[in-house]
């Protein structure tokens, strides 16, 4: 090789072109590949500093080309020439940027096919983008965000996501659109984002372009997201959209789903089946402030009924995404609870569950009020959830009204009454038609 590139040297700049790339394809087409390695080295090396930079791009070009077509089947040693040459041009990178972009793409999807996520992107990250169209940039951005959530690497990720977003409508590509679409799912729900996760995810699940058993992975991730979204009316809106979707029946996660449309409690055997569902940044744990673990302290003055928990707050993402939806469902069967009691349903202690629902009513996720004098909590009779659900169903509004009697108690009292009376009267017709009423007369 040396004897050959010294031969070469004393070439015209005219002939140096031929003679170089008929030396490429002659060491590529070698049987044995043992030296193709040290020698594309030297090849290089003397071209880049000696051949001058239009022979230099010539014979780097068919070098790219070769070893994107497959010349070097084998894969370590395809790699190892790639980050060489990579290596070996980096000084001059600015006389070759074309070229060592190439490469880099190359060694990109090598690190890619061996799963090495990160060193991938770190790869496609040193790309110079002053050669590439905004939609090629967009396409590399979308990719480094890829990988980088492989490695759940979501911080990084959101930044090279937010320099994607800006290029979105650079390309109408219906694949890479999808992409950034997936990558606006993923960044969110890394981002605890979780109801705006669980609404991206549902959408893309609908796409036929996605296949079917990707498109159940993506629907399953909306359950989960929905499920650990803060409890509220915006979360039953979209607990009840995939409730009412017909996939969800034949989800593992289908039975807690199911559970929290339908308010019901959850228990701690369903929530251990769900925990082990989650990824590592879904059982992230919470700090709980100092304030609250202030009001956490205050506890009841009945000493003769000691508190069964002394736990201050959720320690997880999901224990307070249970806590809150299965504080929102003791609203819909209890008038009124005290602190005690709800502290011992949440496994908390009575101050903890007080500020629990202090927070809740606050952002207007609970109807309701506390009354501290008492240690009680007043749930409000409202509808707001039902609605919500009803809707989120295509049913639309449907009007009623209703006889304003006063207080919110002599409401639900007159109403009480007339449910009874009218399921009353509902028994004595059916009781007629049978005869039973006259039978029993008779006698």
């Amino acid at each position: 090789m040396d004897s050959r590139l010294a031969q070469f040297a004393a070439l015209s700049q005219k002939d140096k072109a031929p003679a170089y790339l008929s030396l490429v394809s002659e060491t590529l087409a070698r049987q044995d590949q043992s030296l193709i390695a040290t020698d594309l080295h030297t090849l290089v090396e003397t071209v880049a500093q000696d051949g001058g930079i239009v022979v230099g791009r010539q014979v780097l070009s068919e070098l790219v080309r070769n070893l994107s077509t497959g010349s070097i089947s084998d894969h370590a040693l395809r790699k190892r020439v790639v980050e060489d040459t990579l290596a070996t041009l980096q000084p001059r990178i600015v006389s070759y940027e074309e070229q060592v972009n190439s490469l880099c793409f190359q060694l990109a999807d090598l690190l890619e096919a061996e799963e090495e996520w990160s060193e991938a992107a770190r790869v496609l990250m040193g790309i110079s983008s002053r050669s590439l169209t905004d939609g090629e940039k967009f396409r590399v951005n979308i990719r480094i965000v890829r990988l980088l959530l492989e490695d759940e690497d979501s911080v990084q990720a959101e930044t090279y996501y937010n320099r994607a977003a800006s290029l979105s409508n650079s390309t109408s590509d219906r694949e890479t659109q999808l992409q950034f679409k997936l990558c606006q799912a993923r960044i969110s729900d890394y981002a605890r984002k979780f109801l705006e996760a669980a609404t991206r995810y549902h959408e893309l699940s609908w796409l036929a372009e996605i296949d079917e058993e990707e498109r159940k992975e993506i629907l399953s991730a909306a359950v989960t997201c929905a499920v650990l979204a803060p409890a509220g009316p915006n979360r039953s809106r979209v607990l009840a959209s995939l409730y009412r979707d017909e996939r969800s029946a034949d989800l593992p996660t289908y039975n807690i789903l199911s559970k929290m449309f339908l308010d019901h409690i959850l228990r701690p055997a369903e929530i251990k089946t769900f925990e082990a569902r989650l990824r590592p940044h879904q059982l992230a744990k919470i700090a709980i402030s100092s304030n609250d673990q202030l009001a956490s302290t205050i506890d009841d003055d009945d000493s003769t009924e000691p508190s069964t928990s002394t736990r201050r707050g959720p320690s997880t993402v999901l224990d307070r995404a249970v806590m809150e939806h299965n504080l929102l469902a003791s609203s819909k069967i209890y008038n009124n609870i005290t602190f005690r009691g709800l502290g011992a349903l949440l496994d908390l202690t009575p101050g903890a569950a007080e500020t629990m629902a202090r927070k809740m009513i606050e952002q207007g996720r609970l109807k309701g009020s506390i009354d501290q004098v008492d240690k009680l909590i007043w749930f409000d009779a409202g509808r707001e959830e039902d609605d919500a659900q009803g809707k989120a169903g295509g049913l639309g509004d449907v009007e009623q009204t209703n006889e304003d009697t006063g207080a919110p108690y002599t409401k639900r009292w007159d109403m009480q009454i007339r449910m009874t009376a009218a399921n009353v009267e509902t028994i004595v017709q059916h009781l007629t038609e049978k005869g039973l009423i006259l039978a029993a007369a008779t006698a």
